[in-house]
């Protein structure tokens, strides 16, 4: 085990726009190092936002997080010999973390065109409360929601 805490980095602003949180997203993205190549995919796919929303893409891309930010989750546990999933609630960074992740594995999953474009079709269905990011919150929720009757075994 850790002794000590590992300490929180400072993610540093994307060039482009100056948001954090464009920032936190081309890292995930990136992959192998490239980060001028995640940022030209995430540029081109806030590009493609404009275009297709005619609206301000920094705003779409904050509603699609806040859509797919998860509140609870379950997480298993081991209480006399049987497992049991129980409910918390996701702490703020783990919250960005989670939203982040489904929308990235969504576009993923999707066929056919480059990941710019894919993200962007992701993003925009997530603005709208569709889409498979936006399922699997639900079913996150669904699954937390279910088992209820164990919360008290959350410390």
């Amino acid at each position: 085990m850790r002794s000590k805490r590992a300490p929180v980095r400072k993610i540093l602003a994307d060039p482009k726009y100056n948001n954090i949180t464009i920032g936190k997203f081309i890292n995930y993205i990136m992959q192998r190092g490239k980060k001028t190549v995640a940022q030209k995919v995430v540029y081109d796919m806030l590009d493609h936002i404009s275009k297709v929303s005619k609206r301000d893409p920094l705003e779409m891309f904050d509603q699609a997080l806040n859509n797919v930010t998860p509140v609870l989750e379950v997480k298993s546990r081991r209480i006399g010999g049987a497992n049991y999933q129980i409910p918390i609630e996701v702490r703020g960074s783990r919250k960005m973390t989670l939203a982040v992740r489904w929308i990235i594995a969504a576009a993923k999953g999707r066929k056919g065109k480059s990941i710019s474009i894919r993200l962007a079709e992701e993003l925009l269905a997530a603005a709208d409360n569709q889409g498979e990011a936006i399922k699997k919150k639900e079913d996150v929720h669904r699954m937390a929601e279910a088992n209820r009757a164990f919360a008290h075994f959350a410390r």
